[in-house]
């Protein structure tokens, strides 16, 4: 029994030995220098990346100031401008500014369907049937040849329940020619119909608008002698 202790006590002795030399041994760790160089290396590629950066925009800078050298605009020999003049007719009046004819002159080429079609622009504000309500604006039904802010229910401005009279032919002509200018300070925004032939078809459509329309004038009552547009 004496003999056989010391020979297990060496025996586990030996076992232990060779399962220590049978692990697998551990890596150092990385040392002081290993972390100094990678970050050397990481300070490397940094420093490429902002030269890569600077060297573009280097060359951007290189090219801009090549072609400002080469495209550089040639300077005048006399400073100045090309003033544009605009053509006259022979009679040395401006070609686009034409003698208005008289409405009665226009009236006599009208078409009530042509202004049907260039009343719908004024649709926005206005109603053209009889009994109507009123919009922005007042309803147009009778309009030709009665008293101005006269529609019952709708707010005149103080300008236009100043101006007084009546919607007559040649009143409604100016007016729809120049809205503000016919009677400055109306909240009427439109800008106006410039075309006279325009103008005459939107009038003959007004008229119509009426259990008894008045009779047009005619040309004949002109004063002046215009070809009708």
């Amino acid at each position: 029994m004496s003999v056989c202790c010391p020979l297990i006590r060496v025996a586990r002795a030996e076992a232990n030995r060779l399962f220590v030399r049978r692990r697998k041994p551990r890596l150092p760790a990385p040392s002081i220098t290993l972390r100094a160089s990678f970050e050397a290396m990481d300070s490397f590629e940094v420093n490429k990346i902002l030269g890569a950066i600077l060297g573009t925009c280097l060359g951007i800078l290189a090219i801009n100031i090549a072609a400002g050298a080469i495209f550089a605009p040639e300077k005048l020999a006399k400073p100045g401008y090309e003033a544009a003049v605009p053509e006259q007719a022979p009679s040395g009046t401006p070609a686009e500014q034409e003698k208005q004819q008289p409405i009665e002159q226009l009236l006599a080429n009208a078409d009530m369907k042509r202004g049907e079609n260039s009343a719908k622009k004024c649709q926005a504000c206005h109603t053209f049937n009889k009994g109507g309500r009123n919009l922005v604006g007042p309803n147009l039904w009778g309009v030709v040849g009665r008293p101005r802010a006269s529609e019952a229910g709708f707010n005149y401005s103080a300008a236009m329940k100043a101006k007084g009279g009546n919607w007559t032919i040649e009143e409604l002509n100016q007016f729809i020619t120049n809205p503000r200018g016919s009677i400055p300070g109306t909240n009427m925004t439109f800008a106006g119909i410039s075309r006279g032939s325009e103008r005459a078809d939107v009038i003959a459509y007004l008229n119509s608008l009426s259990d008894n329309p008045a009779p047009l004038p005619k040309a004949a009552e002109a004063a002046g002698g215009a070809k009708p547009q």
